[in-house]
Order: structure tokens, then C-alpha cells, then sequence
């Protein structure tokens, strides 16, 4: 690092377990981001101004008007404007050191595979199911760690899906890719703005940790948020053998009873 990084980054380098080493890490590391929307806005910003050296964000959609109740890396003179392009504008102003590709696409298969190959960890921070599952699926290909989090109303989630572990699920053990789950969506929902901000901030603090070697991740644990009364709750969740997208694949998997949420 040189002198201006050293200053930049010393409140992460006066932590004993980042230091110098962490923060290199973090500086030579690079982090997925799929959505700019209400959790990958704090996701992007916080990574980005952390350090993390490369950050891919792929977003197809533009900020609305209504996103910005709660999208903080979006304002009112961009409506109308790429959401990827807008958040990369967002962490230029922070930490122009940061080297920020925006893909103005979606996130299917074929495209996925390359991104997530060229990744250390990825983050979802989707909006549907298809897109959730087409992630999971490359990152257990690729064997590299999934921070995902969801957020609808006042009900929120986050996890590390992690399958470099053998004893880790995947989010496919979770909510199975053949079982079909009702999709809730904030346009019609709502969601409290504040929890956007909650959830998005752990996931960024998941994948930093990961990035860092830092403690002890989520993985093989689901927490969940009601923020009306301020409570968590955890599950504990193991893989599943016939699990058909990291396990074996034979016999069926039994959809684990939760809360489904939207990404914001």
C-alpha cells in the first residue's frame, strides 16, 4: 500500500485481525455484485470504500423515482440513468481507486459462468428466483462463496452459501430449483426502507470477511430479521445429499419452511 491507501484504509489497519495483510487482501480482491437496487446499493458503496479492488456490478434495470426511498447509491438527477452506471458514480466520488465495471445486463446462465469464474465472492442481491437459483448454480460450478440476502415489508435474511465446505449448503438445498415458491415483489409489497440498508450492510460485511480471512462466516446458518420487533432468528441449515445442485442429485429435497423475500 502506499501512503494515501495507508491513510485511507487505517481504521481498517488499526484492527488486528485486518491489518496491513487484510487490507491488501481486500485491495487485491475482487467481488461480484448481482443488482443495484435497495440491498446492492450499500453492498456496492460499502465494499467500494473499503477497498475492495475490483468490483463487477450487473444490473439491466434504470432508477425510478420510487427507488429512492431506499436505493441510497441512486439521486433524483439520475432517474432514468443505468442503475449500474449510477452506483458506479456513486463509489468514484468515495474511492476513485476503485476499478468499478458496470454491465448493463441480465444475469443468465451463459453470462454467469464468466463472471462468477473471475470473482473471489459473489453477492446477490437479486429480485427473482430464476436469477437466484442461475447464481447459486454457477457459484457451486465455480466453487466460490455466495453472500445472499432478501428483504420484503418488514421481513429480511441473509446467509453465506459457501460449498468449498463439504458440510455447507448451497441455496439450492434451501429452496430447491424444482419447487415452485410464490415470488413477492416490493412494487406491490412494500418494504421498509431502513431494511434494505440492515441486510445489504451484512452482506458486505459477509464478503469482507470472507475477502480478509476474517472470522467466522454464515455459512450453514440462515439469519432472519423482524424488524417491526427488532429480532433475529437463526436457522441452522446443513446440505442436503439429494440436493440436484450440490448434493447427488437423486431422490427429492424438502423445501425448508421460511419467509420468502424480495431484494428491494
Amino acid at each position: 500500500m502506499n501512503d494515501d491507501q495507508l491513510l485511507r484504509y487505517s481504521r481498517h489497519v488499526l484492527l488486528d485481525d485486518i491489518g496491513i495483510e487484510g487490507q491488501q487482501r481486500l485491495l487485491a480482491s475482487h467481488a461480484l455484485v448481482i443488482g443495484a437496487g435497495g440491498l446492492g446499493s450499500p453492498v456496492a458503496l460499502y465494499l467500494g470504500t473499503a477497498g475492495v479492488g475490483r468490483l463487477t456490478l450487473v444490473d439491466h434495470d434504470t432508477v425510478d423515482v420510487t427507488n429512492l426511498q431506499r436505493q441510497i447509491a441512486h439521486n433524483l438527477s439520475r432517474v432514468g440513468q443505468p442503475k449500474a452506471d449510477s452506483a458506479r458514480a456513486s463509489i468514484a466520488a468515495i474511492n476513485p481507486d476503485v476499478q468499478v465495471r458496470a454491465l448493463r445486463q441480465r444475469a443468465d446462465a451463459a453470462n454467469l459462468a464468466n463472471w462468477v469464474a473471475e470473482a473471489d465472492v459473489v453477492l446477490d442481491c437479486s429480485d427473482n428466483f430464476a436469477t437466484r437459483h442461475a447464481v447459486n448454480a454457477a457459484c457451486v460450478r465455480a466453487r466460490k462463496p455466495l453472500v445472499s440476502g432478501a428483504a420484503i415489508g418488514f421481513d429480511g435474511q441473509i446467509s453465506v452459501y459457501d460449498t468449498r465446505s463439504p458440510e455447507a449448503p448451497c441455496y439450492g438445498c434451501l429452496f430447491p430449483p424444482g419447487v415452485a415458491f410464490e415470488e413477492a415483489a416490493c412494487a406491490t409489497m412494500g418494504v421498509f426502507a431502513p431494511l434494505v440498508g440492515i441486510i445489504g450492510t451484512m452482506q458486505a460485511a459477509e464478503a469482507l470477511k470472507l475477502l480478509a480471512g476474517v472470522g467466522t462466516s454464515l455459512a450453514g446458518r440462515l439469519l432472519m430479521l423482524d424488524a417491526r420487533a427488532m429480532r433475529w432468528d437463526e436457522v441452522r441449515i446443513a446440505r442436503q445429499p439429494a440436493c440436484p445442485v450440490c448434493g447427488s442429485g437423486a431422490g427429492a429435497v424438502d423445501p425448508i419452511s421460511l419467509p420468502v423475500a424480495c431484494r428491494g
